[in-house]
């Protein structure tokens, strides 16, 4: 199996890497050169195996699937988890709770972010038009919504692993990475439904799942994370989700039919 990151992330997440590989043997590739031509190259390293594709590249991804590579997560997971245009829209069509989301202002303060920000960064609270962020890219908006914490709830293929809730005293901002506080959180039957039916439709191997939770105990979807990191994670549960990850790859494995099979 290969695990396909770019430079500077594959440092960043070298503990998660050296994880994988106490439980699979992987090989790891650094990649930055996402022209047509390195694409092509990239195949060629990446052609007859599994590939976990950690990279924030919906169209390299999509590339690298029409060449026939296999790649977990899928292109169209990284695709919608990668825009929250089109993770909001998912979230309409399967009928979950979801924050409303708009492609302009719908009144004042409110919340606005990038479509393809990830982490907390490009999340601002605006008061008028004249404050305004100027980000290169496209941008969403939504109403600020009281709650009381932000819930991620990990998912590998069709199992909830784990759930960690996220709260901040400082900031809106509810990331772990941004000094938020984390907590390991069980969900509720309507929370894990609500997850699982994301998931599924998704079809998805390895995702993070983010909602708000309000005072009265409702939930409102957020967003979707591919690639997700498992920093909160480890910090609030026992289980090793590198080794839970890393069965889900070996049953993918085992039923592909790049593998070759025992005679």
């Amino acid at each position: 199996m290969i695990l396909l990151y770019e430079a500077e992330d594959a440092k960043r997440n070298s503990g998660f890497i050296e994880e994988l590989q106490k439980f699979g043997e992987f090989k790891l590739v650094e990649w930055d050169d996402w022209s047509q031509d390195g694409l092509v190259k990239l195949t060629a390293q990446l052609a007859d195996t599994l590939v976990v594709f950690r990279c924030r590249r919906p169209d390299a991804a999509r590339v690298l699937e029409d060449f026939g590579i296999h790649l977990v997560n899928r292109a169209e997971v990284n695709r919608i988890a990668n825009d929250k245009w089109q993770a909001y829209q998912l979230f309409l069509m399967l009928g979950v709770p979801v924050i409303p989301t708009y492609r302009d202002t719908a009144g004042f303060p409110c919340v606005v972010k990038t479509v393809d920000g990830h982490g907390g960064v490009e999340v601002e609270v605006v008061e008028s038009h004249a404050d305004l962020p100027r980000f290169k890219s496209e941008v969403v908006f939504q109403p600020l919504v009281p709650h009381e914490a932000d819930v991620r709830v990990y998912v590998v293929g069709n199992e909830i692993v784990g759930a960690v809730k996220r709260s901040s005293i400082v900031s809106f901002k509810m990331n772990y990475s941004l000094g938020g506080s984390a907590e390991k959180y069980t969900v509720t039957a309507a929370q894990e439904k609500d997850v699982l039916r994301i998931a599924r439709a998704l079809n998805s191997d390895y995702v993070g799942i983010d909602f708000l939770l309000l005072p009265d105990g409702r939930h409102l979807f957020n967003e979707i994370e591919d690639p997700v990191g498992a920093r909160s994670f480890y910090k609030t549960h026992e289980e090793n989700i590198a080794e839970l990850l890393v069965r889900h790859l070996k049953e993918i494995e085992n039923q592909s039919p790049f593998r070759e099979k025992d005679l």
